[in-house]
C-alpha cells in the first residue's frame, strides 16, 4: 500500500488505517505501516510471549506475528482465512498485526482525536492513545509502540545508556518536553534527570506545550522558562509536527532549539522535520543520542 501520506508538513492532520478485531474499530497512523499481507498461518516460537503467534517470512526477513485479539482480550477470529496482517515499522522494529479485517484509510486532524481518560488507561496499562468519532463509529488509536514494548522491552527506552554516560553534572536549564504516552513520559523525565537536567516542563500533548509557550511569550519570560523543546510526534489535539512549525515560524520562539523524539523517524518524516525547522530528530529507543543532542544544543 502507499503510505507516502501529508506530503504538506506541519498540518497537524494524520491518515488513519481503519481494521477491525471482532466488532470493534480501531485505529492506526499510515505512516507506521509498510503493507498489509493476507493472514497466514505463522511458524510457532518456543517458550514466545502468548500475543505472539510466532514468526513468517513474506520476502527474504524474519517478521513476528502479534496477534491483536489476545493483546486486546477479545475472542479469536471466526473465519481465519479472510484475516490480514498490518505490517508496520518503528522504533527500528518490523511486527506483523493479525487483524479481523480493514476498513479503509481515512483522514482526520489530530485536533479531532480525543485523549482517553484514566477510566480507559487506568495506571497506564491502557492501550489506548485517542479516540475519534467517523460516521458515527468510535475508531480507538491504539498505543503499538507500548504493545510492542510490554511484549519486547528491549524495544522501549535504553535506560541504561544514561548510565554509561557516567557521573554527569546537575543543570537547571529548563526544557520543555511534549509527550502524550504516560509510560514514556516517565521515563524521559527519570533518564533526563539521572542525565542532570532536572528543570523540565512536561505536557500532554502539543496543544497544551504550545500555549504553555504562548503563555511565557506574552508575560515576557520565555527565555528565562525554556531553553529546549523535545517533542514526540504523534500527539491526540496537536502533533509534533505542527508544533515545530508553529515554534519555527514565530519570531517570538523561533530561535528555541527543537528535538522531535518519536519512533517514527524514518527517512520521510526525516525529510518533513528538516523542512520545519528540527534542530534535531531522534528515534525513541535512543535515550543517550537524546542526551548528547540537548547537551550540543543547549551548552554550547
Amino acid at each position: 500500500m502507499d503510505t507516502n501520506i501529508l506530503l504538506e508538513s506541519g498540518t497537524n492532520e494524520l491518515e488513519i488505517l481503519e481494521f477491525t478485531v471482532g466488532n470493534n474499530h480501531y485505529g492506526i497512523n499510515v505512516a507506521k505501516i509498510r503493507e498489509i499481507l493476507p493472514y497466514t498461518k505463522a511458524t510457532p516460537v518456543p517458550n514466545s510471549d502468548p500475543r505472539v503467534e510466532g514468526i513468517f517470512m513474506p520476502r527474504d526477513e524474519i517478521i513476528t506475528s502479534i496477534n491483536l485479539a489476545k493483546v486486546l482480550n477479545m475472542p479469536p477470529s471466526s473465519d481465519e482465512k479472510n484475516d490480514l496482517y498490518v505490517v508496520t515499522y518503528f522504533n527500528h522494529t518490523n511486527a506483523a498485526f493479525h487483524v479481523h479485517s480493514v476498513a479503509g484509510i481515512i483522514r482526520v486532524s489530530w485536533a479531532d482525536i480525543l485523549k482517553p481518560d484514566a477510566t480507559i488507561n487506568a495506571q497506564g496499562n491502557g492501550v489506548a492513545t485517542g479516540i475519534v468519532k467517523i460516521n458515527g463509529r468510535l475508531i480507538i488509536m491504539l498505543d503499538f509502540e507500548k504493545i510492542i514494548a510490554d511484549i519486547s522491552p528491549a524495544t522501549s527506552l535504553k535506560v541504561t545508556d544514561i548510565e554509561a554516560l557516567g557521573e554527569r553534572e546537575r543543570s537547571a536549564l529548563p526544557i520543555l518536553i511534549a509527550e502524550d504516552s504516560p509510560l514514556l513520559s516517565q521515563l524521559i523525565q527519570d533518564c533526563l534527570k539521572k542525565a542532570g537536567y532536572q528543570n523540565l516542563i512536561v505536557n500532554m500533548d502539543g496543544q497544551e506545550a504550545w500555549e504553555k509557550l504562548s503563555g511565557y511569550v506574552q508575560d515576557g519570560s520565555l527565555d528565562a522558562k525554556v531553553k529546549l523543546v523535545i517533542t514526540d510526534i504523534e500527539m491526540p489535539r496537536m502533533d509534533g509536527h505542527h508544533l515545530t512549525k508553529l515554534i519555527k515560524t514565530s519570531s517570538k520562539t523561533s530561535h528555541l532549539p527543537v528535538i522531535i523524539f518519536s519512533s517514527m523517524i524514518s527517512d520521510d518524516m526525516k525529510r518533513k522535520g528538516e523542512a520545519l525547522g528540527a534542530d534535531a530528530q531522534i528515534t525513541k529507543p535512543e535515550i543517550a543520542t537524546l542526551v548528547n543532542e540537548i547537551d550540543r544544543l543547549i551548552l554550547k
